[in-house]
C-alpha cells in the first residue's frame, strides 16, 4: 500500500476543521495528522508531524494564514511544506499574498468535498491546484501593487521562446492552448515549462505567474 497523505489542518472554526478532518480521515489514501485554530500553532505543529499538507486558512488569530504560509513554504525555507490555502473570499488580496508567501493553490471554503480532496491529492503530487484562468485573474487584479516601476526586466536567463512560453502562462493558458498557439506538441510545451521552473527556482505554475507579473514580463 502507498503512504497515506499526511494533513493538517488550520482554521479558526472549529466545525470547519472537524469537518475538514472528518473528509480526510475517511479517505483511503490519507490521514488527518493534527489540526489547530491559529497560524502559530499550524507551524508549530507542522514542525513536529511534518504534514505533507497543511490545509490553511487565511484570518485566523496570533499569527495569520499568510505569514504562517511564508514560514512554512516560503524562499528559503530548508524542508518546505506544501501549502493549500482556503478562504471564504474569492480572488482577494490575502490568497494572493498567500501564493508569493509560497501556498500551493487555494480553495473557496463552499467547495464540495470532493474538489477539496482533489486539491489536496494535487498539491500533495507537486502540481499547483489554480487552473489557469483563475491563476490569470487572481495574480492579475493585484500584481500592479507590487510590479516594479522600471520598464523591461533585467536578464533572466531564458531563452526568447522559454520567456514566449512563460508569457502565455501567465496568459491563462493551459499546456494545449501553448501547444496549439505555438504549434508544438504538449510534450514540448511540458518540456519548456519544466526549464523555466528550473531556471528560475520556481516550484510551480503559479509561482511562474506570480513571477512573470512581478517582473513586468506581463502586464
Amino acid at each position: 500500500m502507498t503512504t497515506p497523505i499526511r494533513v493538517l489542518v488550520c482554521d479558526d472554526q472549529a466545525l470547519i476543521r472537524t469537518g475538514f478532518t472528518t473528509i480526510i480521515d475517511a479517505q483511503p489514501d490519507m490521514t488527518a495528522v493534527g489540526e489547530c485554530g491559529d497560524g502559530r500553532a499550524a507551524v508549530d505543529l507542522a514542525g513536529r508531524l511534518r504534514p505533507d499538507v497543511v490545509v490553511m486558512d487565511v484570518r485566523m488569530p496570533v499569527l495569520d494564514g499568510i505569514k504562517a504560509t511564508r514560514l512554512l513554504a516560503g524562499a528559503g525555507i530548508a524542508q518546505p511544506v506544501k501549502v493549500l490555502v482556503v478562504t471564504t473570499f474569492n480572488l482577494d488580496e490575502y490568497v494572493y499574498e498567500a501564493l508569493r508567501a509560497g501556498a500551493s493553490g487555494f480553495l473557496l471554503k463552499d467547495a464540495p468535498p470532493a474538489q477539496l480532496l482533489h486539491g489536496i491529492r494535487t498539491v500533495a503530487s507537486g502540481a499547483a491546484l489554480l487552473a489557469p484562468e483563475v491563476t490569470r485573474q487572481l495574480v492579475g487584479r493585484y500584481a500592479a501593487r507590487i510590479r516594479p516601476a522600471e520598464g523591461a526586466p533585467a536578464d533572466v536567463g531564458l531563452t526568447p521562446r522559454e520567456l514566449e512560453v512563460l508569457r502565455l502562462i501567465a496568459d491563462g493558458l493551459s499546456n494545449s492552448e501553448i501547444a496549439a498557439r505555438l504549434v508544438i506538441s504538449q510534450e514540448t510545451v511540458k518540456t519548456y515549462v519544466s526549464r523555466i521552473l528550473t531556471k528560475l527556482d520556481l516550484r510551480d505554475r503559479v509561482q511562474a505567474v506570480v513571477y512573470a507579473y512581478r517582473t513586468g514580463l506581463v502586464t
